[in-house]
C-alpha cells in the first residue's frame, strides 16, 4: 500500500492542515517556516479558518496564492475545522498543525520518511518545544485512564515526576531523546496516513478542543496501528495562543473533553465521573487559593499573632500562659480567632483590600470592642478585661512586624517590572503607551492592549492586541497584568465596575484614566488610603456587606419558612413560599432591586426595596432604573434596615 502511493507521482507527499482562529500573526510566521522547510518533498498547505475577527484570511491569501483557504461561518472547534479541511486534502500524509507553531527545516522531511520506513504506525508526532527552548511534556501523553486521570487531577504527577505509577499523564519518567511508542499525541503536530483517518471518519465532532487528539490516538490503537514518538526533529510551539483571543474558558472546556473520553471509552463510572468533578473542584480552589496566596498567609499569621498575644497577656496577669480555668479551653481560643477574622473581614481586609497595617489596628479596636460586650453576656468567661487589653495591644504590635515581614518577602514580585494592560483602541491609549513609555520604562512593561469591542488588528503603537474586553479574565491570567488601565471614555463605570468584579480572583488595580497623570494620582491615594478613586467597586458588592446580607437572609428565610409557615402559607400562598424559598436558595434577597431590564452583575432582585415601597406601577422606567442605581451606590446595612421597616408599616396601614 505505501509503495503504490509513493509512486503516485500526481499526489503531494504530505498535505499540511491547518485550523486558524484569530492568531494571523502566528498563522503568518507558521507559513513562512514550512516554505522553509520542504527539503525537496512536495507539499500542499490546507488553511481552515474558525470565522476569525482578525481579517486573517483577507490579509494572507495575497501573501500565500498557493495555499487552498477554507473560511468557515462560524467557529466549529479543533476536531470538525479539521474534518471539514480533510475532505480537501490529497497527500500521501497527512499533517495536522497548529497555527501558532514553527516546523524546522527538516522537519517535514523527517516525518514523511519516518512515516514510509514504518507502515506499522498509524499517526506519529515529534518533539514539541516552548519558544524559550524547554520541552513541552504535553507533546506525548498517556491514555487518561481513571487512574491516570486522578493522578494528574490531584497533582500527583506534579508531586511523583519520575514515577511511572503516578507520572503516566505526560510521561515525564520516559527520555525526551528518544523514539518510542505512546498513547496519545499533541494535536499540535501530528502526521497520520488519510486511509487511516478515512476509515475512522476523522475526529469525533463531540470534542469542541482538547481531547479529540487524546480520542484519534485510542482509536488508531484499536485498528492494531502504533502510535509513535519521534525525537529526531522539532517544532516550536506557542500553546494556547488561539485560546487566548477567544471568549473559551480552556480549563473547563479540557475537563469537559476528560469527561467525554471517560463516559465514551470507560463507560458511565459513577465513581471515576464522581472523582473527575472532585478533581475539577479541588484544581479550581487550588487556582483560587495561588492567586490570594498573601492574603491567605497574612490571615493565617494573624491567627497565630492574637493566640500568641493571649498566651503573653495571660502569663503576665496570672501563673501562666493558661491561667484561665480548664474549662476555658479552647473555647477562648476559637472565639478569639473567630472574632478578630469577622473583624478584619469588615474592614476589609483578606478580602476587599491588600493588608495594610492602618485597617488592621481597625480590626482589632473592633475585635476589642465585641470582645468586651461578651464578657457581660458570658459571665463565666469574664475573667479579665486587662488580658482582652494587652492582648489587642501585643496583636497590634506583632501585625505590624508580620505586615512587614510579608511585603519584604513579596518585595521580588513588586521590585519586577510592574506589567500594564490598556483597554481601549483610541488616541487616549496612543497618548498613553507613549507616557508610560517615556516616563516608566525601567521599571514598567505594558504587556497589552485590550479592544472593547471586536478587533481587526494585530498591533496598536507597537503593543499586541491581545484581544476584547469580553473574555478580560482570560487576558489577565495569560498576562499576569498587574494594572489595568480603561482609557476608552465609552465604556461605562457600571460596565468597568462588572469587569471589576469578574476579575477579582486577580491581584490586580483598575483605572480609568484618559491620561497619564490620572494613575500617578489613583497610585499615590491608593497607596496612602487603599482606595482606587477612578473606579471602586459598588458598595452592595463589597464583600463584608454581602457576606451580612446574605447572613441575613438565610437567617431569616429560615424563620420565615419554620415558625412563621403556617402564617406565609395562609396569607401569600404558594407564590409566597415560592419567594421565601428563593431567598433561603440566594436567588432573590429580603430586601433588594426591582427587575427594570437593566443588565446588572450587582444585586439581586428583592421581595421588598426602593421601588417596591414606592408603588412600582406609578413610577417611570427611568425612576425605577435611578432608584434601583442609588441603592447599589449608595447601599448601607442601615438602608436596608429602613426599607425594611418602611415596608412593615406601609403594609400594616394597608
Amino acid at each position: 500500500m505505501n509503495q503504490e502511493a509513493t509512486t503516485d507521482v500526481s499526489r503531494p507527499d504530505v498535505s499540511v492542515l491547518i485550523v486558524n482562529y484569530n492568531v494571523k500573526d502566528y498563522l503568518l510566521q507558521c507559513l513562512r517556516s514550512l516554505e522553509a522547510s520542504n527539503s525537496g518533498i512536495d507539499v500542499e498547505i490546507i488553511v481552515v479558518d474558525n470565522n476569525s475577527q482578525d481579517s486573517s484570511v483577507a490579509d494572507l491569501t495575497p501573501m500565500f496564492p498557493h495555499v487552498t483557504w477554507i473560511s468557515l461561518q462560524e467557529n466549529v472547534g479543533f476536531g470538525r475545522g479539521n474534518n471539514r479541511g480533510l475532505t480537501e486534502c490529497r497527500g500521501r500524509y497527512v499533517l495536522f498543525l497548529n497555527p501558532d507553531t514553527i516546523v524546522g527545516q527538516d522537519t517535514l522531511a523527517t516525518m514523511v520518511r519516518f512515516m514510509d520506513e514504518r507502515p506499522d504506525v498509524g499517526i506519529a508526532g515529534c518533539k514539541v518545544l516552548n519558544p524559550d527552548g524547554s520541552f513541552q511534556v504535553a507533546c506525548r501523553r498517556g491514555l487518561p485512564t481513571p487512574w491516570v486521570s486522578f493522578c494528574k487531577l490531584f497533582g500527583l504527577q506534579s508531586l511523583f515526576p519520575t514515577s511511572p505509577l503516578f507520572a503516566r499523564y505526560n510521561l515525564t519518567y520516559l527520555p525526551i531523546d528518544a523514539t518510542y511508542e505512546v498513547d496519545a499525541l499533541i494535536g499540535a503536530f501530528m502526521i497520520s496516513r488519510p486511509e487511516v483517518l478515512r476509515t475512522l471518519e476523522g475526529f469525533d465532532p463531540a470534542y469542541f478542543m482538547y481531547g479529540e487528539d487524546v480520542d484519534l490516538c485510542y482509536r488508531i490503537q484499536t485498528l492494531g496501528l502504533k502510535v509513535m514518538y519521534v525525537h529526531t526533529t522539532s517544532i516550536v510551539h506557542y500553546k494556547g495562543e488561539s485560546t487566548k483571543r477567544s471568549s473559551i474558558n480552556e480549563i473547563r472546556v479540557f475537563y469537559d473533553a476528560m469527561e467525554i473520553f471517560a463516559r465514551k471509552h470507560f463507560g458511565s463510572s459513577f465513581i471515576f465521573i464522581t472523582l473527575l468533578k472532585l478533581g475539577i473542584v479541588f484544581r479550581g480552589l487550588l487556582a483560587r487559593t495561588l492567586r490570594k496566596r498573601v492574603e491567605i498567609a497574612t490571615w493565617v499569621a494573624d491567627i497565630i499573632c492574637i493566640n500568641i498575644a493571649l498566651l503573653v497577656a495571660t502569663a503576665l496577669r496570672f501563673d501562666g500562659p493558661f491561667g484561665f480555668p480548664a474549662y476555658a479551653y479552647p473555647v477562648v481560643q476559637v472565639v478569639v480567632s473567630g472574632v478578630l477574622t469577622l473583624s478584619l473581614i469588615a474592614v476589609g481586609e483578606y478580602v476587599e483590600y491588600r493588608p495594610t497595617v492602618r485597617r488592621s489596628i481597625v480590626g482589632l479596636l473592633f475585635t476589642f470592642f465585641v470582645l468586651s460586650s461578651l464578657t457581660y453576656f458570658f459571665k463565666e468567661f469574664a475573667f479579665s478585661r486587662g488580658v482582652v487589653l494587652m492582648t489587642i495591644g501585643f496583636s497590634a504590635i506583632l501585625f505590624a512586624i508580620t505586615r512587614a515581614g510579608l511585603s519584604f518577602f513579596d518585595m521580588p514580585r513588586n521590585a519586577r517590572k510592574k506589567r500594564i494592560l490598556l483597554i481601549g483602541i483610541n488616541e487616549h491609549t496612543a497618548r498613553m503607551i507613549e507616557e508610560l513609555q517615556r516616563a516608566e520604562h525601567r521599571h514598567a512593561e505594558i504587556v497589552g492592549v485590550v479592544a472593547t469591542s471586536p478587533f481587526t488588528v494585530d498591533r496598536f503603537c507597537g503593543i499586541p492586541v491581545v484581544g476584547d474586553m469580553s473574555y478580560l479574565s482570560r487576558i489577565l491570567g495569560v498576562t499576569n497584568a498587574q494594572e489595568v488601565v480603561l482609557t476608552d471614555a465609552s465604556v461605562s463605570r457600571e460596565r468597568a465596575m462588572d469587569l471589576m468584579i469578574a476579575s477579582s480572583t486577580f491581584r490586580v488595580r483598575f483605572h480609568m484614566a484618559t491620561e497619564y497623570d490620572d494613575i500617578v494620582t489613583a497610585r499615590i491615594i491608593n497607596d496612602v488610603a487603599g482606595i482606587e478613586p477612578t473606579v471602586a467597586i459598588p458598595p452592595l458588592m463589597r464583600f463584608r456587606n454581602r457576606f451580612v446580607k446574605r447572613s441575613v437572609d438565610i437567617g431569616i428565610s429560615i424563620i420565615v419558612l419554620t415558625l412563621g409557615l403556617p402564617v406565609i402559607a395562609l396569607s401569600s400562598g404558594r407564590d409566597g413560599l415560592r419567594q421565601w424559598i428563593d431567598v433561603f436558595l440566594g436567588s432573590r434577597s429580603i430586601v433588594g432591586l426591582f427587575p427594570d431590564g437593566k443588565h446588572r452583575t450587582s444585586g439581586k432582585t428583592g421581595l421588598t426595596g426602593l421601588v417596591q415601597i414606592s408603588n412600582p406601577g406609578a413610577l417611570s422606567p427611568q425612576t425605577i432604573m435611578h432608584l434601583n442605581d442609588y441603592y447599589v451606590d449608595s447601599y448601607t446595612i442601615a438602608l436596608d434596615v429602613e426599607i425594611f421597616l418602611k415596608h412593615i408599616l406601609r403594609r400594616n396601614r394597608g
